[in-house]
């Protein structure tokens, strides 16, 4: 069956989006078409990127880089649950994405993301990112406003509106995987 991993990317204390991957995986859960599992980056406990070789020569040194590059392998495609800083994506969600390169060759992706403009520029920026990866992102995207769908900025409220646009999203994101799957064989 297609896997497709709700990848939380940020990490600072207080982070709400957790909220959101957990709302999405249960959004998910609504489906049969594909298994989806949350993988939070806290988990991997990445230090600032130190790999000695570039991730596109596949030779990783250190067991974090390993153990991250074999969930990231695990899976046919991803969501990104991201957060805008600065009209960008977090830091640390760069630096987890940057460790590994072949890992996410050949797949897809889809985004859900938030701010005070709906994180646009953080998904914006996300795309140019992947586009580097050869991962695949879909047009469609779960865009959150933290003004109208958070509850002080802390307590996540989504809207029966973010239900059929994340549906959406699950649509491109799990054909496009499958789609995809004859390149990821080679």
């Amino acid at each position: 069956m297609t896997k497709i991993q709700i990848i939380v990317g940020t990490t600072r204390p207080n982070r709400v989006s957790t909220q959101v991957a957990e709302w999405a995986l249960e959004q998910a859960k609504k489906r049969s078409d594909a298994e989806f599992e949350i993988v939070d980056i806290v988990d991997f406990d990445l230090p600032l990127y130190n790999e000695p070789l570039p991730p596109k020569m596949g030779q990783y040194k250190f067991d974090y880089t390993k153990k991250w590059a074999e969930k990231i392998a695990e899976a046919d495609g991803y969501i990104f649950v991201t957060a805008e800083y600065n009209h960008s994506i977090p830091p640390s969600l760069t630096n987890a994405i940057s460790y590994v390169y072949a890992e996410w060759n050949n797949k897809s992706a889809g985004i859900i993301s938030y701010g005070a403009a709906g994180g646009v520029r953080a998904a914006e920026h996300l795309r140019q990112i992947a586009a580097e990866l050869q991962l695949a992102d879909v047009s469609n995207h779960t865009h959150i406003n933290m003004n109208t769908d958070f509850e002080n900025w802390s307590t996540f409220k989504p809207s029966e509106a973010l239900d059929a646009s994340v549906s959406s999203l699950y649509d491109q994101t799990v054909a496009w995987a499958n789609a995809l799957a004859p390149l990821r064989q080679k």
